[in-house]
């Protein structure tokens, strides 16, 4: 073995007092945090009901199919066919609740890929390379954070057409920042560390350096990042729909829409906002619940 490979050897994957690796050590830290278990429990029937749901749902997401037993003064609630009843479209609340979660997924899990893959790649310029290439960098994202992220995500889908993908484009814009200036921060914290300054001294070029063993050694923080912006982007993605900047088509099921037609309808049917208010609020609360135990689970030193 070379002096090259062992180092990498003991930097990709270093030990602990007891043996045990860092990401070994955090997985057995993970298990025993509850709150991290009902937050995997909650973020896991998320998943399972957005995958499943043409195979869950009583009905195909439409408009209008029982329209005539919707009257002005009444929505009709419960029943035999219908276990929650209809919207004030005439469509089956449950199926629209179901197929909503598969929006809210594909939506979230693609914005905040994007929002990653983008700050990754502006983090690991400015926090690997440095120079005049951080500063312009840094200055861009001060820029981008310096605007609210949700002010930043309705402006994006306000210029772009509505649908789906500009509030993709919409939420990932504001993420990119968050995750640039994170992995930038823990770049910036391996480049003093014994082993860069040793792959150095062996001669290697810096790209290598940052890419084969600065970078996974700083990806710990950025994916709990990314598990706590999930959460973030269920919430901006029903925040946007809410705005009107959803996808047009009626017969698309959004949490947030469900919201707004709920509103001309909250002294009749209440349960119109409580539903997808409670999908919502639960999703998020599991995605946070998660995240948070990731934190603890990579840095014993933030757990109380």
């Amino acid at each position: 073995m070379t002096a090259e490979s062992a180092l990498t050897a003991e930097v990709v994957e270093p030990t602990g007092a007891d043996g045990v690796g860092p990401w070994h050590a955090a997985w057995r830290r993970l298990r025993r945090n509850p709150a991290g278990i009902v937050g995997a429990v909650l973020v896991l029937l998320f998943v399972l009901v957005a995958l499943l749901a043409p195979v869950l749902a009583p009905y195909r997401p439409a408009t209008a199919q029982w329209f005539g037993q919707v009257t002005p003064t009444s929505v009709p609630g419960p029943s035999a066919d219908h276990p929650l009843g209809l919207d004030s479209f005439g469509s089956d609340l449950l199926t629209q609740l179901l197929y909503g979660a598969r929006t809210s997924l594909v939506i979230g899990v693609v914005s905040t890929a994007v929002g990653l893959a983008v700050g990754a790649l502006l983090g690991v310029l400015a926090g690997g390379f440095g120079g005049k290439v951080d500063t312009v960098v840094m200055r861009v994202v001060d820029v981008l954070l310096s605007i609210p992220s949700l002010l930043l995500a309705v402006s994006v889908a306000a210029v772009l057409q509505r649908g789906s993908l500009a509030i993709m484009l919409a939420v990932a814009a504001a993420q990119v920042p968050i995750f640039a200036r994170l992995l930038r921060a823990s770049l910036l914290a391996q480049r003093g560390q014994d082993y860069v300054v040793a792959l150095r001294s062996l001669g290697l070029r810096q790209r290598r350096i940052v890419v084969g063993h600065m970078l996974p050694n700083s990806l710990g923080p950025v994916l709990v990042q990314a598990t706590l912006t999930l959460a973030t982007a269920v919430i901006e993605v029903a925040a946007l729909s809410f705005l009107g900047l959803g996808d047009p088509n009626p017969a698309v099921a959004e949490w947030g829409r469900m919201l707004v037609t709920a509103q001309s309808r909250l002294d009749q049917a209440p349960q119109l906002a409580l539903y997808p208010g409670l999908a919502i609020a639960i999703t998020a609360l599991g995605f946070t619940l998660l995240g948070e135990a990731l934190r603890e689970a990579l840095d014993p030193r933030s757990s109380r």
